[in-house]
C-alpha cells in the first residue's frame, strides 16, 4: 500500500525557519509530481508548491520564503523561512499521478500525507 509519511513542523516565533519532510513508502513515487498544501483554520486547503523531477512551482504567497526540494530517494522537503503567524495551519504531503503541467489543485492529488501542524506565533 502506497502511503506518506510526515515529519517536522513545530511551533516557532515569527522569523524562525522550519523544515518539513515527506516520505513515501510502499511503492517508488519517482514518477509522481509531490506538492504540498496548507490547511488552516477556518480557510480552504491551499496549495503552497509542487515538484516533479527538476521542475517547482509555487503559489504566490510564497515570494522565495518557501523551498521544495527532492532526494533522489523520493523524499520530498519543503523548507520554509521567515516565517509568520499567518502561516500557521497542518501542512500535507501529497503525491499525484498527474502528467503535463505540474498539478497545484488539491483534486489533482491521489496520495495524500496525514499532515504535520505548523503553529508560529508573534
Amino acid at each position: 500500500q502506497e502511503f506518506l509519511v510526515q515529519s517536522g513542523g513545530g511551533s516557532v516565533q515569527a522569523g524562525a525557519s522550519l523544515k518539513l519532510s515527506c516520505v513515501p513508502s510502499g511503492y517508488s513515487f519517482q514518477e509522481y509530481a509531490m506538492g504540498w498544501f496548507r490547511h488552516a483554520p477556518g480557510k480552504d486547503r491551499e496549495f503552497v508548491a509542487t515538484i516533479r523531477n527538476n521542475a517547482t512551482h509555487y503559489a504566490d504567497f510564497v515570494k522565495g520564503r518557501f523551498t521544495i526540494s527532492r532526494d533522489n530517494k523520493d523524499a520530498v522537503t519543503l523548507e520554509v523561512h521567515s516565517l509568520k503567524p499567518e502561516d500557521t495551519a497542518t501542512y500535507y504531503c501529497a503525491a499525484s499521478r498527474r502528467y503535463g503541467l505540474l498539478p497545484f489543485r488539491d483534486y489533482e492529488y491521489q496520495i495524500w500525507g496525514l499532515g504535520t501542524q505548523v503553529i508560529v506565533s508573534s
